[in-house]
């Protein structure tokens, strides 16, 4: 990113990236960081990254304007996911409803692009959800002592075209696919889940291929690659991960590269393609 704000307003989801984030972009300079932290989803370690934390529901989007408002915060980021199932099952503010009806088509992308708009019209600069993260996305290449076969890179070619050519219908960016079948596609359940569902559909040898659509809005959504995504390709036993050069934050690099080694599982990343 070209500007460092010296305040940075962290809009903070579940698992560990909002809290590497924090801690990225106070090595980038920025002076103080106020989270908006959502019950039941954020670590409560956001505490000790941040100079102060509000904590709110998940569904309160009027809450959270009027807090980026009063903070008087003008860069905001958000990191980190907000579990899917929670918009169907908690209680939404009036705010939050109003947008959803607005929206003659709900998918993730229309969504957060939605609440996005909304935040932006407060006077809050949205940045990337890549921002200050240089340092865990991964340069194009070979990441794991074994490469891919000439199976697995059939598998990837097939699994990234799935992605780029149905980006339209907005339906996720992981694609499970073996032997030339696609196996899963991600839709609202999540990366984790597709995964799963793809390896007990397929068995052992599934090849997996997360990146960017056609179109992707870094402001909200990235490719994160993390601990949790390593358990669920251990679970389905799948044989090869493929990600994209400037398109996935990579969490735990060292850590990862090594359990995946000790699977015997291919992790490669493939050069950026628009």
């Amino acid at each position: 990113m070209n500007e460092t704000p010296e305040t940075l307003a962290l809009i903070a989801g579940r698992a560990d990236y909002p809290l590497l984030l924090a801690r990225a972009a106070r090595a980038h300079g920025v002076k103080r960081i106020f989270a908006v932290a959502f019950k039941g989803e954020t670590r409560r370690e956001i505490a000790q990254v941040a100079d102060e934390v509000v904590w709110l529901h998940v569904g309160s989007l009027g809450a959270l304007l009027n807090t980026l408002k009063k903070n008087g915060a003008k860069h905001a980021v958000m990191a980190g996911q907000i579990n899917p199932k929670n918009l169907f099952c908690v209680r939404m503010d009036k705010v939050l409803l109003d947008l959803l009806k607005s929206l003659p088509v709900k998918n993730a992308h229309t969504i957060f692009g939605g609440i996005t708009a909304e935040i932006e019209k407060t006077g809050v600069k949205l940045l990337p959800a890549s921002s200050f993260m240089q340092d865990y996305m991964p340069a194009a290449g070979l990441l794991t002592a074994r490469a891919p076969d000439a199976r697995e890179l059939n598998d990837i070619a097939i699994g990234r075209r799935v992605i780029k050519e149905t980006s339209h219908l907005d339906i996720g960016q992981t694609v499970v696919v073996k032997e030339g079948m696609i196996l899963a596609v991600e839709a609202f359940e999540g990366t984790d889940k597709a995964i799963r569902r793809g390896g007990k559909l397929g068995g052992r040898g599934a090849v997996v291929v997360k990146v960017p659509k056609h179109g992707h809005d870094m402001r909200f959504d990235i490719p994160v690659i993390g601990k949790w995504t390593l358990r669920s390709l251990k679970k389905s036993k799948a044989s090869c991960l493929a990600i994209e050069a400037g398109g996935a934050i990579l969490l735990h690099k060292e850590e990862l590269v090594a359990q995946a080694d000790a699977m015997g599982l291919a992790v490669t990343v493939l050069e950026a393609q628009n």
